[in-house]
């Protein structure tokens, strides 16, 4: 893979907003394997503990809906060129999601533009909401050209801003990235779908019981795509540096398709379960109770004693079991231009699982 590189390795500087997510927390650890960047995390939280701290890492807390406190947090941030724009405010409504949504990227951007930051590049991390995904059957496989459908939708208005700001004058290029379900072990996170079906599998376990599929009847033999969260840093970095892919939007995903019917068994044996017939669940529902029989697994298998509640991703994975609809993009857009690295779903599924049984957060 040939990569036309924009900025000299010695001036790379890296804005990583939503520095704590799953997306943004790997892609800071992508970027400090290349000792040619300097990075800035912007976060809620800020620092948290000791893996926060490196010589070219430093985070900053800040609320960007904020507006003021965001442009006197950002106003030494001169050197930035570069500029991964991952994070996210959730609200329970589509139409409620567009206006902090909105408010972060625009904040950011135009406390950067203030003090005449450097910025070269801007990379907005989007999905297949883009497509509709989220909203029932849709077009597959979803193409970058696709039609947008009828707003609101804060992706729209978040591309069009940087559209627009860039047709302004702005002297920056951007890149929309396009993951499909993001599979990452970062904990503390509402969308970690991975960490849901391990906590699910673990607690089924600790109960005697099977592992079931607990989707809506029909999603276990739909066709799903996932995108690793160390897949996803690379394209997100090679997007940014790569000069033929300004101004684009990407599908990024494993370079694989499969169906639960098939990965759910497989599952099952790595947690060492039998499986049963799949019986739809709420598990928003019915693993609310489960606090305390978490606790006794934790007790009992020396693990970390997180609390339950942060580490649960119960709804996200009832959203994602509920797909009883294909739902997977187009990735060839990406190899045509340049990127041709792939994940085994299967065996990112065992790598999350591994690092967080080494990290002590499962049995």
């Amino acid at each position: 893979m040939t990569s036309q590189t924009q900025t000299p390795a010695s001036e790379k500087v890296a804005l990583v907003v939503g520095a704590h997510g799953v997306i943004g927390s790997r892609l800071i650890r992508h970027l400090l394997s290349d000792a040619d960047w300097q990075i800035v995390g912007l976060s809620r939280r800020g620092e948290q503990n000791e893996s926060d701290r490196h010589e070219r890492l430093r985070h900053i807390a800040i609320d960007l809906l904020e507006e003021t406190a965001t442009r006197s947090a950002l106003k030494d941030l001169k050197q930035v060129t570069h500029v991964f724009y991952a994070a996210y405010q959730h609200r329970p409504g589509w139409a409620e999601l567009v206006a902090p949504n909105m408010a972060m990227l625009r904040n950011v951007v135009e406390a950067l533009e203030a003090v005449d930051a450097g910025v070269q590049h801007i990379s907005l991390m989007q999905g297949y909401k883009v497509y509709g995904g989220h909203l029932g059957p849709f077009k597959t496989p979803a193409r970058e050209s696709d039609a947008h459908f009828m707003p609101p939708e804060f992706m729209f208005d978040q591309q069009r801003y940087l559209q627009d700001k860039q047709a302004q004058g702005s002297r920056w290029n951007w890149s929309a990235i396009r993951p499909a379900v993001v599979g990452g072990s970062t904990l503390g996170n509402p969308m970690n779908l991975a960490l849901a079906i391990a906590m699910y599998a673990s607690i089924s376990k600790q109960l005697g019981l099977p592992l079931r599929f607990p989707g809506k009847p029909g999603a276990d033999d739909k066709l799903i795509e996932m995108t690793d969260d160390g897949l996803l840093a690379q394209a997100t970095v090679w997007a940014a540096n790569d000069v033929r892919c300004a101004n684009q939007a990407f599908n990024i995903g494993n370079g694989d398709l499969f169906r639960w019917s098939e990965m759910w068994p497989k599952i099952a044996h790595y947690f060492g379960m039998e499986v049963g017939p799949a019986l739809p669940l709420k598990l928003g529902e019915v693993m609310r109770d489960k606090a305390p029989l978490w606790q006794t697994i934790v007790a009992a298998h020396g693990l970390h004693a997180h609390d339950y509640g942060a580490l649960s991703s119960w709804d996200f994975a009832d959203f994602v079991f509920s797909w009883d609809y294909d739902m997977f993009g187009d990735g060839s857009k990406a190899r045509r231009f340049g990127f041709h690295e792939y994940v085994e779903s299967e065996q990112m599924f065992y790598r999350l699982f591994d690092d967080l049984r080494a990290r002590k957060v499962i049995p």
